[in-house]
Parts: structure tokens; C-alpha cells; sequence
């Protein structure tokens, strides 16, 4: 965007060099009676401020993690308000009630850690779905439940912040398992966790092996030849 400094936009204001993401509705169409798309509204001047819709502005830097956090608070407090919201729009003298349902999607396990208030991928506990460390996971790596979830990780900041136990610095990590920051956006479960990908990494290397071995040609083969395969 380049200097950011003199538009009269709403929105916080931001120094020079920010990028802003913005959204602005189109146009609203329905299906009639006889499955035809008719368009009920169409914005007119969608680049006009007055509809257009700033969610997020930012440095340029990406590094710079607390402004963006800074930034993305209020939308998230608008997103958690309108999941409990209904839009009623007139249609053909029918009033017709819409939800708002919210997906996200694209988070891979770099910035599930960063959102979620995880510690980084250096971190003993290996999952972000799941409170494996890394011995446990190295011992169990493909049989594993979603047990992370977002108020959890929420509840666990909040013991990690006031320390209501008196525990010392590692008893107090064992008990938050991970969470070292507050989180801030809530995350769908996904398969881009290193758990996930460490299980399914050594179960495909078995079935490559089986299929170098050429096992389909000999499916009694058994238990001692199998294992000379795979130690090949």
C-alpha cells in the first residue's frame, strides 16, 4: 500500500509501508423455485471505504508478531460475536434468517503454534493436536486423539500466567503442556502436526517396503521375511 499515513479509512492508524486486507460483499444471489440464480444485491462501488471493510493492517515485516497480534485482536472479537448472530434479509416479502459459520483454514503448523500461544517447533511437546512429548511420540507414532482444544488452551495460559499451585518453572511447564502464550485465534484441527506427520512418514515407509519386497507376489509370505525386508 505504501504510506498508509494520510488515507481516512477506518481502522487504527499505521505507519508508512503496511499491508491492509480488506473485504466488501459483491453481491448476494438465491436459488428461486425453479433453481435459478437471482441476484437480490450488488454493490455498486465495491472499492468505495464506505463498504469496504478493512480486517487486518500490518507491517510489512512479518516478523514484528505483536503488532499483528495488536491488529487482529478486535477482528477476532467481531468474528466470536457474530457466530451467535443472525442476518435477516427480505427476499420476495419473506423474511429469510442467515448464520455465520467460520472456517479457517491454511494453518500450518508454524502458525497453529504462533495463534494457539504454543511453544515453538523446538519444544518437547511435538503435537499441536495432541499433548505427546517427544519420547512419547517416539513410541507411539501412528495411534493418537485430538485432545488440544482452544478454551483448553486458554484455561492452561491462564494457570501458566498466575501460577495458582506455587509450582516451580518445570512442574508448572509439565502442567500447561506447551503453552507459553495467550492464544488469540481458534484454529480447526488439521493434519499438519509433526506427530501426524512423524506416524504417517513410518507407516508409508513399511508399505514401500512391502512393495520393493514385491509382497503382493507372495501375500503368505511371513513374519521373518517381512522384517528381513525392512531392515534392507
Amino acid at each position: 500500500m505504501g504510506d498508509v499515513s494520510e488515507k481516512h479509512g477506518c481502522g487504527p492508524a499505521v505507519p508508512e509501508k503496511a499491508v491492509r486486507y480488506s473485504f466488501t460483499i459483491m453481491s448476494i444471489s438465491v436459488m428461486n423455485e425453479d433453481n435459478e440464480k437471482v441476484k437480490v444485491f450488488e454493490e455498486m462501488k465495491p472499492n468505495s471505504e464506505l463498504c469496504c471493510r478493512p480486517l487486518c493492517l500490518m507491517l510489512a515485516d512479518e516478523s514484528d508478531h505483536e503488532i499483528l497480534t495488536a491488529i487482529l485482536g478486535p477482528v477476532i472479537a467481531e468474528r466470536e460475536s457474530m457466530k451467535t448472530s443472525d442476518l435477516i434479509v427480505e427476499i420476495g416479502d419473506l423474511y429469510r434468517s442467515f448464520q455465520f459459520i467460520f472456517r479457517g483454514t491454511g494453518y500450518d503448523e508454524k502458525l497453529v503454534r504462533e495463534v494457539e500461544g504454543l511453544e515453538a517447533s523446538g519444544s518437547i511437546y511435538v503435537c499441536t493436536l495432541c499433548d505427546s512429548t517427544r519420547s512419547e511420540a517416539s513410541k507411539n507414532m501412528v495411534l493418537h486423539s485430538i485432545t488440544r482444544n482452544h478454551a483448553e488452551n486458554l484455561e492452561r495460559y491462564e494457570i501458566w500466567r498466575s501460577n495458582p499451585y506455587h509450582e516451580t518453572a518445570d512442574e508448572l511447564r509439565d502442567r500447561v503442556k506447551g503453552v507459553s502464550a495467550k492464544p488469540f485465534i481458534e484454529t480447526q484441527p488439521s493434519i499438519d502436526a509433526l506427530h501426524c506427520d512423524i506416524g504417517n512418514a513410518a507407516e508409508f515407509y513399511r508399505i514401500f517396503q512391502d512393495e520393493i519386497g514385491e509382497v503382493y507376489k507372495n501375500p503368505n509370505s511371513s513374519k521373518e521375511e517381512r522384517k528381513r525386508w525392512q531392515s534392507m
